[in-house]
């Protein structure tokens, strides 16, 4: 199985500004995502930067990183351009990792990429573990996904999904919802197509992007996992969190 691992990473963050070279532990965030993310099985990781600080970062500790436009309005329109610096081909497949996930597990990207490999009619692929709490079920920074029999997408919302007629949100439904988890694969030849489509109203709504991929007619293949994922870091306090872990 081959393929490749695409770490965005953009400077610009309203919440932790340069949180790329946040300090972990000694290295820069986007280095420890890239190193476990080289845990995979994946040929090759790169990391798709707005801001040559990074990209002169990552070289420094060995890893690759291409320099990509600024003004890109999403993740999927700089991934779609570090495809195009790469020289990669539409049957290809990437798996994007996000810049802000020092604590990624290596084996959830390669069931990303594998799943992608086994399943033709999908377009891209990703994951989702089972909500243990009530909290989380109606936490909207949560996101939610109902599967079909084959473990393709039906939906992704913020709002708790499936809804329990018979028991409201006083206790999770049975099954257990499940999590979406924002790792992604690609084939690459969609991901060049991704940002030329037009937004879906439902993406909009809920902004959520991959809703755009479902209301264009492309599917989405689930992999469920048992592993949760490692804390993200989007803030001050949770950047503070994974320094704890790791220190």
């Amino acid at each position: 199985m081959s393929f490749c691992v695409l770490i965005p990473a953009r400077m610009a963050s309203s919440r932790l500004p340069d949180k790329p070279l946040a300090d972990i532990a000694g290295l820069p965030m986007v280095v420890r995502v890239a190193q476990r993310a080289k845990l995979s099985a994946a040929s090759r990781v790169v990391v798709a930067a707005d801001d040559a600080r990074v990209v002169v970062a990552c070289q420094a500790h060995g890893i690759d990183a291409v320099l990509t436009r600024t003004d890109h309005p999403s993740g999927s329109d700089r991934l779609a351009e570090a495809c195009d610096l790469l020289g990669l081909k539409d049957s290809d497949v990437v798996v994007n990792v996000q810049g802000d996930e020092p604590l990624i597990d290596p084996a959830s990207i390669d069931a990303a990429a594998h799943l992608l490999r086994t399943r033709s009619d999908c377009s891209m692929s990703t994951l989702a573990h089972a909500i243990e709490s009530v909290q989380d079920f109606t936490n909207p920074n949560v996101v939610k996904v109902v599967l079909d029999a084959r473990n393709t997408a039906m939906y992704f919302s913020r709002a708790p999904i499936a809804w329990w007629r018979d028991g409201g949100i006083t206790a999770l439904p049975i099954p257990a919802p499940l999590r979406h988890v924002g790792l992604y694969g690609y084939r690459v030849g969609f991901l060049r197509e991704f940002p030329k489509l037009a937004q879906a109203p439902m993406e909009l709504t809920e902004s959520l992007e991959q809703l755009r991929a479902l209301w264009h007619g492309h599917r989405i293949a689930v992999h469920v996992t048992q592993v949760s994922p490692g804390p993200g870091v989007d803030t001050p306090e949770d950047l503070a969190r994974v320094r704890a872990l790791l220190s």
